[in-house]
């Protein structure tokens, strides 16, 4: 939502299209799990009296829309893309599988999973979790608004200091708001990587795969 408050910032899609585009170029295969919050979040749904399952799929729907948009941002930098969904959406997109998802990466596609994992009760990190393992990626890259793992919330406590890696039996043990649990643990169990990083920062995608330490490595 960029700087408007809510939907889709014009300036910021064209931000993340620009530097995925730059990341794709060093020969980097992206899978793209978004989020949409900025949308509707179905668990504050909930709350406000939206039965959790409506509301989880109507924050799933949300998703979808956002990957529109970065698929159609992608484009237009001559990117090819292609938005796989959890549920199925033909034409929207394609229903989601596996191999098709890998077949795609290796003809130089960025593939954008969206409807989480199609379930509720579900997060969308449990979905990044999920396809990341299913693809078999190197790393989960979780782009967020502050440049890593912290001992605090750093925009409420201004102590906090920064990990500059840490193990998940860290994260569970200090009770580390990183991202939910069921997706932290498939990430341990499966023995997948975490990099936390600030996504706001333009330029911030591409050093992070030129290896330098501006956010927070999770790890076993």
């Amino acid at each position: 939502m960029g700087k408007q408050g809510h939907g889709i910032d014009p300036e910021r899609l064209e931000d993340y299209a620009r530097q995925i585009k730059e990341v794709q170029e060093m020969g980097v295969q992206i899978g793209i799990v978004i989020g949409g919050g900025n949308i509707f979040r179905g668990l504050s749904g909930s709350q406000k009296g939206f039965d959790r399952v409506k509301g989880d799929q109507m924050g799933m729907c949300a998703t979808v829309i956002n990957s529109l948009a970065l698929s159609s941002a992608l484009g237009a930098f001559g990117v090819k893309s292609k938005v796989m969904t959890a549920i199925r959406m033909e034409p929207i997109g394609e229903f989601y599988s596996k191999w098709k998802a890998i077949e795609a990466l290796e003809n130089g596609y960025v593939c954008i999973f969206s409807a989480g994992t199609g379930n509720p009760y579900f997060t969308t990190d449990t979905g990044s979790s999920l396809r990341g393992i299913e693809i078999e990626a190197d790393v989960m890259l979780k782009g967020t608004r502050v440049d890593g793992i912290y001992t605090a919330d750093p925009e409420k406590d201004p102590t906090a200091t920064k990990f500059t890696e840490i193990t998940y039996d860290e994260i569970y043990n200090k009770g580390l708001k990183v991202m939910d649990l069921t997706a932290t643990t498939m990430c341990k169990e499966n023995n997948l990587p975490i990099y936390v990083f600030n996504m706001d920062i333009v330029g911030n995608l591409k050093k992070v795969m030129n290896g330098e330490e501006i956010g927070t490595l999770v790890h076993n």
